[in-house]
């Protein structure tokens, strides 16, 4: 089971289980970038009026595929790069999932739509704090890349 999750300072703002079975191709990554606009539509009415969204997502095929530039591009959807080494920069990667974890280790589930519903409960407690905490930490790590010049580090660079 694989979640795709889109999140700013305000908390979720599009999150999708992937269907089993179904490979994240540039098709699909599209479409989900589709339905994120509409959520940022619906659920962030004042950055939506600005056109100008602003994500990161990491190194895939699919992020990178020509379709999904073409996309981004034309909708004014702005990448941040994702670093070669990155140290945990992605905030999905040092908070959402590891958090997400936490509160599932050591569970049992019987089906994947319990577990599902399980992570989505989960997403749907985090406080707003938390989301805002995620960002000053993700600022952190990326001055600590900025300061290895792009280059390979050990460990959290201080942080």
């Amino acid at each position: 089971m694989m979640l795709i999750c889109f999140f700013d300072q305000e908390g979720i703002a599009h999150q999708e289980f992937v269907p089993p079975a179904m490979t994240v191709n540039a098709d699909f990554y599209r479409d989900v970038l589709r339905r994120l606009r509409e959520n940022v539509r619906c659920k962030r009415p004042q950055k939506w009026r600005n056109q100008n969204l602003i994500i990161q997502h990491d190194n895939a095929l699919a992020h990178r595929s020509f379709k999904v530039s073409q996309f981004l591009a034309k909708k004014n959807m702005t990448v941040i790069p994702h670093p070669p080494y990155p140290p945990d920069v992605a905030p999905c990667d040092f908070f959402l999932f590891p958090k997400l974890k936490l509160w599932m280790k050591g569970r049992t589930f019987d089906t994947i739509e319990e577990i599902q519903e399980e992570s989505q409960w989960v997403l749907d407690t985090f406080p707003k704090r938390d989301f805002q905490g995620c960002f000053q930490a993700w600022q952190k790590r990326w001055d600590c890349c900025i300061c290895a010049k792009g280059e390979y580090f050990e460990g959290d660079g201080g942080i």
